[in-house]
């Protein structure tokens, strides 16, 4: 077995991709308020992080759309498009899930 630590905020729906992939996802729920923002903020800093890695414009759009999930604030400061940067984050919406479920992935276990 392979163990994966991560202790992070995630998408909705990435517990059962995992299992779809045959992973097993370990995860809790946030226990309040002031943890549930600190795991935002932290996953505010993990895409921002991602978007400065980035140079080509595809990945930045999907780096981004991570990041409004989390927050708002980026899209006005960069003048990027607010319908385009809302379609993509729809789609991940659909596909992966927001973050209301408030989930943390703390590790998964490969079968």
């Amino acid at each position: 077995m392979k163990i994966k630590k991560y202790n992070k905020l995630v998408r909705d729906k990435i517990p059962e991709i995992c299992l779809k992939n045959g992973v097993i996802p370990k995860v809790k729920i946030a226990k309040n308020k002031k943890q549930y923002l600190t795991y935002l903020q932290r996953k505010v800093l993990e895409e921002a992080l991602e978007i400065a890695k980035k140079t080509k414009i595809k990945e930045l759009k999907e780096e981004i759309a991570d990041l409004v999930e989390v927050t708002n604030c980026l899209i006005k400061t960069l003048g990027i498009s607010k319908k385009e940067i809302e379609k993509i984050r729809k789609h991940k919406n659909r596909e992966r899930g927001g973050f209301k479920k408030r989930l943390i992935l703390m590790e998964t276990i490969e079968k």
